[in-house]
């Protein structure tokens, strides 16, 4: 079978919260000295999405609302069999990739961007702040506020605003307001462009602005597209989804791969199959792809960090490269971020992912070879993905095996067209590869 399918009944009725099955308790948000940032979460979050952050339940109801939009949406994705990139790769591997960039705002992130909005909703709210890199988390929160008429506010990094102008047009289209950040539109925002007027800008500095927002109005939420367990768990409707594609085909993946810029699409595909690794029913190599310009994972501190450039946000345990990190303008937006899950970066510390970094002309050149064997464009972040698939795949070739390979597409590239002309005209930029 090429295209694994569910019926919409099949879209899950609960979400997967790893908390209860983590290998150690992860450790909790902490305050500044003299500050009160944990404090601040319920002036800013949904009580909803509070709940579920600091939840043990191991699964959460999705509420029937949130669950007819999934549908409406397009869920469940499809499996796909890349047949004919193994045959390019003339490996005797079998590569599977699910479908994440069939949503109608073309990746992974809506999957919790209807969640947030329906809660902030039913607190009354009516306006969410939030931050975007390449756009992907913008364009989804502005549909799903959209959805739940609610208006929506966007800070995207200055450079990917610039870089992918069309993102822009389709927050716009679905009526998001975008800024470009570092803006002149909050307090934090002046005073980095006072320091340097051609900032690129960073998510650091965007989740500032979004949070100085939402912090001094009262009818308004932040909410955030990754990192933050209760991303993490919104997303596990891809993983939920995938058991069920992999029994109708009678097969368990050998190894899954997804890239990793904050956590949310890695998480959501596989932490219900971490579950039985943590169990020790399972012996899946996990491996997550990040930029080389951006190693938070395979470089970073394993520490105390502020989610923010200006510390709105409680300090969290997790890999970082500092919060005042600026990284190199890749075109992975999606990717350039200076810390890591607290999940994902607990199950690293603990030995169950292994997690790699691959520089952009590289990936670029996987991205390529994916789109000419099956006839997809992928995103620029999710060539990360491709290319440690394609090199598990030739590894295969070399030993014989016969390793069933997973790799979460989690977002098409045909609004990053920009980067693939570079690519091809040999002009594509790879500082700090």
């Amino acid at each position: 079978m090429y295209k694994i399918e569910l019926s919409s009944d099949d879209v899950p009725k609960k979400w997967y919260n790893i908390n209860s099955d983590l290998p150690s308790e992860i450790p909790m948000p902490q305050n500044s000295e003299g500050k009160q940032q944990i404090e601040n979460l319920s002036k800013v979050f949904s009580k909803g999405v509070l709940e579920q952050e600091f939840s043990q339940e191991r699964y959460i109801a999705i509420p029937k609302p949130v669950r007819e939009i999934y549908q409406r949406m397009g869920r469940p994705s499809p499996l796909f069999r890349a047949k004919g990139l193994e045959e390019k790769l003339n490996t005797p591997a079998k590569i599977y990739y699910k479908r994440e960039d069939l949503s109608p705002t073309g990746s992974h992130k809506l999957n919790s961007a209807i969640a947030q909005a329906y809660y902030a909703k039913k607190d009354g709210i009516e306006r969410l702040t939030t931050e975007t890199g390449a756009g992907q988390w913008g364009t989804a929160l502005s549909l799903a506020c959209s959805l739940m008429d609610m208006d929506c506010t966007i800070y995207m990094v200055k450079v990917s605003y610039d870089q992918k102008p069309f993102r822009k047009v389709i927050m716009e289209v679905y009526d998001g307001k975008v800024h470009a950040s570092p803006s002149e539109n909050t307090e934090y925002g002046k005073k980095v462009l006072s320091e340097n007027p051609n900032h690129p800008g960073s998510l650091g500095i965007a989740i500032s602005e979004a949070m100085e927002e939402a912090i001094e109005y009262d009818n308004v939420y932040y909410s955030l597209g990754s990192v933050l367990n209760h991303v993490m768990m919104h997303q596990t409707v891809i993983g939920l989804e995938l058991k069920k594609q992999f029994e109708m085909i009678e097969k368990e993946p050998d190894v899954m791969i997804a890239c990793v810029g904050g956590g949310s699409n890695f998480s959501g595909a596989m932490f219900p199959f971490m579950k039985d690794k943590l169990k020790g029913n399972s012996d899946c190599q996990f491996i997550t792809v990040e930029p080389s310009s951006c190693p938070t994972l395979t470089k970073g501190n394993y520490e105390y960090d502020f989610g923010d450039a200006n510390g709105f946000t409680p300090m969290l345990k997790m890999f970082t490269l500092g919060h005042d990190f600026i990284a190199p303008s890749v075109h992975a937006g999606g990717l350039r971020y200076h810390g890591m899950s607290p999940q994902v970066s607990l199950l690293s510390k603990e030995g169950y992912i292994e997690p790699r970094s691959a520089s952009q002309e590289e990936v670029f050149k996987c991205g390529v070879l994916f789109a000419k064997s099956e006839g997809v464009l992928p995103a620029p972040e999710t060539t990360h993905a491709i290319k440690a698939a394609i090199d598990e795949a030739l590894k295969c070739k070399e030993t014989g095996e016969e390793k069933t390979i997973m790799m979460n597409f989690s977002g098409h590239g045909l609004l990053d067209l920009k980067g693939y002309e570079n690519f091809i005209s040999g002009d594509l930029l790879s500082t700090g590869d």
